[in-house]
């Protein structure tokens, strides 16, 4: 018991530098007197969801009252909303906020196509990223990433910082078994930032061949023309962030992860869902909690109930 009250400081110090850390960093959205002015008199694709915001007003709804000309929006898996359940296909509709297209790149295609493009000039993607290598965002930055150069389109990528990007760790990915929820060899931890991680993309090699010769012809009519964006794609840095830094994310960034718990734990926890145990979806503490119908009776129980975000998860109303 003697050790209790230091513990209690311990938590206290660990959540108020926390707080300290998101209070200081300047995430890339925010820097808008270094890219608005990129985009006014440009027909703008912007590829966001629920976590794309600025303060608490979505970059897309900040844009417009900057005059900004947004002509499509591009959504992830969650769907732009962020309400979509994990792994359900999302259709394109139109936002009735907005009365913009919304392309859904999570659900018949994962790539925009030259049809998508043919009234947008510039691109920007803006989404928060928990920097784990099975989290799906990652894998659309890259189709994104590949048909802007395909199709030359400059983008703009708007960095947030890495949650948990304080760390690297866990095996990394043997190609073999590539897919949408693993693309890249990196570790389950990745340790950077979307923006970091989109260089890196480039820097290997790891773009299709047709997007990497595409990226190149741009770069030389980009400078023979002074009409044209003078640039591919580019990075707006955060401000105030290393990889020292414990960022707290403002707004959840998919259905299933509710809070900093969940992030923190999600690298770890998620390998459940290959299991016959539940991760906790439907319920008030996803990827914190696991157990399944089997188990002893007498430990911790809880029973999966259908809610927005997991309709369907394992075990549902058993306890």
């Amino acid at each position: 018991m003697k050790f209790f009250p230091f513990f209690i400081l311990f938590v206290f110090i660990a959540q108020f530098s926390f707080a300290q850390d998101s209070a200081q960093i300047i995430p890339g959205a925010y820097r808008m007197n270094v890219y608005v002015p990129l985009l006014q008199g440009k027909r703008i694709g912007v590829f966001a969801n629920q976590t794309s915001v600025i303060g608490k007003t979505n970059l897309i709804d900040t844009l417009l009252t900057q005059g900004i000309n947004i002509t499509k929006i591009f959504s992830p898996e969650h769907g732009f909303r962020g309400n979509a359940d994990a792994g359900a296909q999302t259709d394109n509709y139109i936002d009735s906020a907005t009365h913009i297209s919304v392309v859904s790149l999570y659900g018949k295609k994962l790539k925009p196509t030259p049809e998508d493009f043919k009234d947008v000039d510039i691109l920007v993607f803006d989404i928060q990223d928990v920097g784990v290598r099975f989290y799906t965002y990652i894998s659309s930055l890259q189709y994104f990433i590949e048909a802007a150069c395909e199709n030359s389109k400059p983008l703009m990528i708007l960095d947030r910082p890495n949650p948990n990007g304080f760390y690297v760790d866990g095996p990394v990915l043997d190609t073999n078994f590539r897919s949408f929820v693993g693309m890249q060899p990196i570790p389950v931890v990745y340790g950077m930032t979307i923006g970091e991680y989109a260089m890196m993309i480039a820097g290997e090699g790891w773009l299709s061949t047709e997007a990497a010769n595409k990226k190149y012809e741009w770069y030389k009519t980009a400078a023979e023309n002074s009409e044209d964006t003078a640039f591919h794609f580019f990075v707006i840095k955060c401000v105030n962030y290393d990889h020292n830094s414990k960022y707290q994310l403002p707004v959840k960034p998919s259905p299933n992860l509710p809070d900093m718990n969940a992030v923190y734990w999600y690298p770890s926890t998620c390998f459940f869902e290959g299991t016959n145990l539940s991760e906790g979806r439907g319920t008030d503490k996803p990827f914190e909690i696991f157990g399944a119908p089997s188990l002893p009776k007498n430990m911790y129980a809880f029973t999966p109930v259908s809610k927005e975000g997991a309709t369907n998860p394992k075990y549902v109303n058993q306890l």
